[in-house]
Formats: C-alpha cells, structure tokens, sequence
C-alpha cells in the first residue's frame, strides 16, 4: 500500500481478468485499505445556509480574458421549492480568508430574481448574462446589473420545450433539462426530445429539431462550434452537425446492452474527441468519439446517482463529479508526479475499471493522448479525493474554475473552497 502527502489518500493494488466479452476487467481490492479521517468541514470548505432553498445549479461567473484573479462571484439556482431563484454571490470581499482557503463566515449574497419553475441547467454567456433553463420547458437570460446589484430578465423563449402528439394536451411544456452556450449561440435539450439553437439576438430559434430523440435528453456540450453531444435516458451520446440539413446524428455511441439513463456530459477543453458522462448508476465513462461507438473506459464511481462531471478547464487532468450519494469527488489523472504504479482507491469501497483497447493509437506520440485514454490504469493510477468530510444530502451540481470550487446540494446549502491544489 502507497499513502500520498496527504492522509487521506490511499492506494490499493490492482488485479484483472478477461471479462465474456474479451474486455479486460480492472479490479482495485479493498484488502488492507487505510481509511483515516478526512477533514474537518470548518478547515477545508467555506460553507453558507441557504434557508429554504435546495440548490440545483451553482456556477462560477468566468473571468476576463487574460485575467490573472481568481473567481469571486458565482450564480445559484434553487428547485423544489414554493419559491425557486437565480441568485448571485460573491466571495471576493467578504469575510476573511483563513489558512485553509476558506472564508470565514457565510458568502455574500449580492441579488435574486424569482424564477418560474425549478431551475435544470443554469450557464453564463458572457460576464454578466447567464441562461437558465426551467422545469416548465422555458429559456430565461437574465442579465446581473453590477452597479445596483440587481437582476432582470432580458430575453425569454416561453415554450421552447413541450410536449406534442396523441395524448398531448396543447399547452404541454417540457422541461428544459440542459443548456450550453457559444456566446451568442445558446443550445438547448428537454425532456420532449427536442433541440433548439437560439441566438441571444434572436427572438426565435434559429434551429430546432423536433425529433431528436424518442427518449428524455438530459444533458448537452459543444464539441466543436458547429457540433454537440447529447445523452440521453436510454444511455445513448449522439453526436450532431448544425451545418447538416437533415435533422439525424452523425454518430451514436453506447455501451453494448446497457440502457442505464446517462444524466452529465463534459468535454475536454484540449481534446474535443475526449468526453465524459455519468449517470444513474454512478459510473464514471470516458469516451474517445474518433474510436468506434463504446467507452474507452469505465470506472465504477458513486453508489447513486451522478448528476455532474466537469473536467477542469485549465488543468483538465483533474475532472470533478457529484452524486445522489452526497458525495463529492476530485479525480486526478495527472503524470507530473511520481510513477503511478496502481489504481487509487479511497472510502473503503471496491472500485472497478474497465478499458477498452484503442488499437489505432499505437503510433500516436504518448504526450498527444489524453491521460483519460489509457489502456493500463496499473501503471497509470488515477487518485480520488472525496472533497466534503461528511456525506450530505444530494450534491446537485458543482463547477470549477483555476483553484476555485463551488457546489450545492438538497440540504440547502453552498460549498466553496479556493484552494483545490494546495
């Protein structure tokens, strides 16, 4: 057994197997695991109360090109409650910074606006708009007014998700499930199946394929500017080409004879063809879409399910999950620190991984494939840290952004830390 620097990293040896299907199956035993205490709540995150609020969304408003700050000011949505917010909070100036990256006392709460329906997906556009998807098939943009600190709404599409067809009331509207902006183009999924393109200075989509899938799509990201992916409950990614007519995917990937619902999707910021998804049965999936239709590999996370996946955007070796289980992961896939000679283990809990062979990569240079492709994990070992100390109620959704996380979660409350590295 390997223990890191810090004392609650922990390390377990790695055996295989040939699974039916020829796959080599990756197993990490739990024989022998040390399982110390993990840190205090009061000396790691920065925590605030958010009475009456159980918090869907939380994400960092991004910095100014060539910024050298670090993230201040973020945005909340709330859901499942009489009264749902899009809210704004800053943590530049507020309180003071203890040796643990926290804050002393609760962020600051700078505006709200009420928002009609539970907020889905939540996404700014730029510093100062961000778009909210909602429960009730509506797009808000709202736009945070810094001088009075306040919020207001400057553009809506009322219906752009509803449901059609035979047993279909007419004024049905569907969730907005997922939303992902190229400022000004803003796409967005629902539970109708359907896609939309919007643009910020349009009041009508610019694209809209009705039938995009028959089943509920939960998530969406931007491979490319004219491309996305979705995924959908039935464990499908579809890859999609706005500058095609036809309203069909270029691609479809799945896992063979698994229809486990996948809720989150994330690209790599460096290597578009690298996406990860999760989804209800907690399985972290890593997919190259330049090889065949089945992950590259599978990594047996959370014990529910995983509702966000977010690969750091400047450091994307690091990626970050969320879970139903109320658990927060930091998953480290890094090779500037010492040989990686096992599969990081930690909670106590047996973790599997599946790698799929990626024979067309054998004369491509190492240091051009993502760290997430590889086909050994007993020589690249991959190191996960659970984030909160206690397990919560459900995190809903977090985001990173330089040495900045923040998440949220059904015990109505926020999570901040600015120190993800140290």
């Amino acid at each position: 057994m390997v223990l890191q620097h810090k004392d609650w990293h922990a390390f377990a040896l790695v055996q295989s197997r040939l699974d039916e299907e020829g796959r080599r199956i990756f197993f990490a035993f739990g024989a022998g695991l040390f399982v110390p205490a993990l840190p205090t709540e009061e000396n790691w995150l920065s925590a605030a109360t958010v009475p009456h609020k159980k918090i869907s969304k939380t994400r960092w408003r991004p910095l100014p090109p060539g910024s050298l700050q670090t993230a201040e000011t973020f945005a909340t949505g709330s859901w499942d409650n009489e009264e749902n917010y899009v809210s704004m909070w800053s943590i530049g100036d507020f309180g003071n910074l203890d040796s643990d990256g926290g804050f002393e006392g609760d962020h600051q709460l700078l505006c709200s606006i009420k928002h009609h329906g539970d907020v889905m997906d939540l996404q700014f556009l730029d510093q100062e708009r961000i778009v909210a998807a909602s429960s009730t098939g509506c797009v808000t943009i709202f736009l945070h007014h810094p001088n009075n600190q306040t919020l207001s709404a400057s553009q809506q599409w009322t219906a752009a998700h509803y449901h059609t067809g035979p047993g279909s009331p007419s004024c049905s509207n569907a969730p907005c499930t997922g939303v992902v902006c190229n400022n000004p183009e803003i796409v967005t999924v629902g539970e109708d199946g359907r896609i939309n393109l919007f643009r910020a200075d349009h009041k009508e989509a610019v694209r809209t394929i009705d039938n995009a899938d028959s089943s509920t799509l939960h998530a969406v990201t931007f491979l490319r500017t004219p491309e996305i992916l979705t995924v959908n409950s039935i464990g499908q990614l579809k890859i999609w080409d706005f500058r095609q007519q036809r309203n069909e995917p270029t691609q479809i990937l799945s896992l063979t004879g698994d229809r486990v619902p996948l809720h989150c999707v994330d690209r790599h910021p460096n290597q578009q063809h690298v996406v990860a998804t999760g989804g209800q049965d907690g399985m972290l999936s890593i997919w190259d879409v330049r090889q065949g239709t089945m992950p590259v590999s599978l990594l047996k996370a959370h014990e529910a399910e995983m509702w966000e996946v977010h690969f750091h955007p400047s450091n994307p070796d690091h990626l970050f999950t969320c879970s139903e289980d109320g658990s927060l992961w930091h998953w480290d896939a890094s090779t500037d620190g010492p040989e990686k000679s096992s599969l990081f283990h930690q909670g106590g809990r047996n973790s599997t991984f599946l790698s799929h062979t990626i024979s067309n990569q054998a004369n491509v240079h190492q240091s051009l494939i993502s760290s997430w492709l590889s086909t050994d994990p007993a020589k690249d070992r991959i190191e996960i840290t659970s984030l909160l100390p206690n397990r919560t109620l459900s995190v809903n959704s977090l985001d990173v952004l330089g040495p900045c996380l923040v998440c949220g979660t059904d015990a109505e409350a926020i999570y901040v830390t600015r120190q993800l590295f140290s």
